[in-house]
């Protein structure tokens, strides 16, 4: 039976809960982001990265090639401006006014903070430093925004493409580092390739949307099961019949794609159903031709 698609929905209403959850993860996203470009950025001279470590090259080229001190609040947001414009129209309206909440608090906190040095070791504070930038990243993500400037492009090829773009991302950073190498010394260049990658890594780990999941369902309850999988992910299914081996009984199975992050309702909605089911939950690499995906809004 050919799967039914189903049309891309627009997002509900933003309620209360859902406005005060997001406020509430990227405040905590900009604070850890913020004391960790005090605490260990700064520390080990490194460039931590996408727009916040292209502000951190121009205020540093700025100081030692000028003698100026510009703010990183400043360069920052005139960075950010472009980006902020293009994921406006084409991301979505209330995911552009989070990341810029999320860009404005980061800068202002960056630059108000005092220097918080706690280890002098280079390694310690790439790999450290990498993690807590990578898990301020993730909380932002779980906000529904970004910390700007290239996440801005990760989520929009993500969204276009339907791929994980960070690793992308990474690359196109090993462009900045190879300009602050060649000013700056390669040393603080190659440590930074090791911070940016840490976080990445993090990022991978903890951000689900872009992670894909194929459930083989095998119940007798296939229609309440699709209903369920239906309303919850939004997605739809395919069913197989056939007979089992093992009794030689008729049996269904159900086949669908699932975001990661949403097999843990799923199993709960299958236990509820029919407890008697069997679930083979398989990782997918790549998916193409329709998936839904949650709209940024």
């Amino acid at each position: 039976m050919k799967a039914k698609r189903e049309p891309r929905r627009p997002e509900p209403p933003l309620t209360a809960r859902d406005f005060l959850t997001r406020v509430v993860l990227i405040v905590c996203a900009s604070v850890v982001m913020a004391v960790n470009m005090k605490s260990f950025v700064d520390a080990g001279g490194l460039f931590p990265g996408g727009f916040n470590g292209l502000t951190l090259l121009i205020q540093r080229s700025a100081q030692t090639f000028g003698g100026v001190s510009l703010p990183f609040s400043l360069i920052n947001f005139l960075l950010n401006a472009v980006p902020a414009v293009i994921s406006f129209r084409f991301i979505g309206r209330r995911f552009t006014l989070f990341s810029c909440l999320m860009i404005v608090l980061t800068s202002v906190l960056t630059d108000a903070l005092p220097a918080i040095p706690l280890t002098n070791d280079v390694l310690l504070i790439c790999i450290f430093g990498g993690i807590i930038n990578g898990f301020a990243i993730s909380l932002c993500l779980r906000g529904r925004a970004t910390s700007g400037g290239t996440d801005f492009i990760a989520v929009a090829l993500s969204e276009r493409l339907h791929v994980d773009a960070w690793n992308y991302v990474l690359a196109g950073n090993a462009v900045m580092l190879v300009i602050a190498g060649a000013l700056f010394g390669w040393e603080s260049a190659l440590y930074s390739i090791i911070f940016q990658f840490a976080s990445t890594q993090v990022v991978h780990l903890l951000n689900p949307r872009y992670k894909r999941t194929t459930l083989f369902i095998i119940t007798s309850h296939p229609d309440e099961l699709y209903e369920q999988i239906r309303l919850q992910t939004h997605h739809s299914a395919t069913l197989f019949r056939g007979t089992g081996l093992y009794n030689g009984k008729e049996q269904d199975m159900i086949y669908s794609v699932v975001e990661s992050g949403q097999v843990k309702q799923i199993k709960r909605a299958v236990r509820e159903v029919d407890p008697k089911a069997f679930v083979n939950i398989i990782r997918t690499d790549q998916v193409t031709g329709n998936f839904y995906e949650v709209p940024n809004d």
